[in-house]
């Protein structure tokens, strides 16, 4: 672990979210205790930041300092709001194209996926405050620096920031294995929200319900699944292919 990467101890950590330091993650000593400890945690629901209780053991395994039991790692990007984000995309004239990424946890592939996210021309990359890749080092690494040109914004409500982006004017569409439509005949012209799930379970059935098209990639092999972030370059790049062909503005 990168010593510049996280903070430990329960007032260095609490100093650092009150001077407006985003924190990514936050491993918390599983019965931890005191007053300092209350006001953390107060914060720490606040202001939604994700959490985990964790044994002693493994915050020793982390670290050598004397960590008082909390260790928190610091984003390495700044967080944004959909919500302030597509207004100013309508008002430039744009059709907002926007990626959401549900259960997405291996940071390369998160890495993977921003980098042809940005080469795409991508608006803004949507992910859940919890069950996700964190944007470390190694993402923004993976990505070549597309993690800190395409806007991350960072949701612990994704039903309702999905159905800001319909109320918005978005047509939201999921990738998935159980689409009826190949993804090469259907119309991504109009503003849009693509969604794109996780390899083990793909895109849960509480976000499917809200998707106003399934779409799926033909496979001829006998693997079941592409790795996602090849399926999210396939899809993308349909995308901006028929956007092109209508010049579209993006």
């Amino acid at each position: 672990m990168k010593k510049e990467n996280f903070i430990f101890g329960l007032r260095p950590v609490i100093e650092a979210i009150k001077s407006g330091k985003e924190l990514d993650r936050i491993l918390l000593q599983k019965n931890l205790r005191g007053e300092s400890f209350r006001e953390l945690f107060n914060l720490i629901r606040e202001l939604e930041i994700p959490f985990q209780f964790v044994p002693l053991e493994k915050l020793n395994r982390l670290s050598k300092q004397n960590h008082q039991g909390v260790i928190a790692w610091v984003t390495d990007i700044s967080y944004q709001k959909i919500e302030d984000i597509l207004p100013l995309l309508y008002e430039d004239g744009r059709v907002p194209l926007i990626l959401l990424l549900e259960g997405i946890t291996d940071v390369r592939n998160m890495g993977a996926i921003a980098r042809t996210a940005e080469c795409a021309g991508v608006d803004a990359i949507v992910i859940p405050l919890k069950g996700s890749a964190m944007i470390n080092s190694e993402a923004i690494k993976t990505s070549a620096g597309a993690l800190y040109k395409v806007p991350v914004c960072r949701t612990s409500k994704l039903k309702e920031t999905i159905t800001l982006m319909k109320e918005s004017g978005l047509q939201v569409v999921a990738a998935t294995e159980k689409g009826s439509r190949d993804y090469t005949s259907a119309d991504f012209i109009s503003p849009l929200v693509l969604i794109m799930g996780s390899e083990g379970t793909g895109i849960s059935n509480e976000l499917l319900n809200l998707c106003d098209e399934r779409i799926r990639i033909p496979l001829a092999g006998e693997i079941e699944s592409l790795n996602v972030s090849v399926a999210a370059g396939i899809l993308l790049f349909e995308i901006i292919r028929q956007r092109n062909n209508t010049h579209v503005h993006r």
